[in-house]
């Protein structure tokens, strides 16, 4: 992408690239999980599943959304 051309960031774009990456990682982590944790009242698996997902997204996701896609979510102005 040229530098020089501005572009604008797109929060439909955005969010539409982690939604695709969040669900396959929530619903990895509540198969990981479920077993585990059989009998445990929702809040408490809740507790163990936020922190693992908040640290991937936080580390790995959104940064990577970031960088995989830029041209996408930064689509230059018309």
């Amino acid at each position: 992408m040229n530098a020089s051309v501005p572009t604008r960031f797109s929060r439909p774009r955005f969010a539409l690239l982690v939604l695709l990456g969040v669900y396959p990682l929530i619903t990895t982590l509540l198969y990981v999980v479920s077993p585990l944790t059989e009998g445990w009242s929702i809040w408490q698996r809740t507790l163990i599943i936020v922190p693992i997902m908040v640290t991937s997204m936080v580390w790995g996701l959104i940064p990577g959304v970031h960088k995989l896609f830029a041209g996408f979510i930064n689509p230059q102005r018309c």
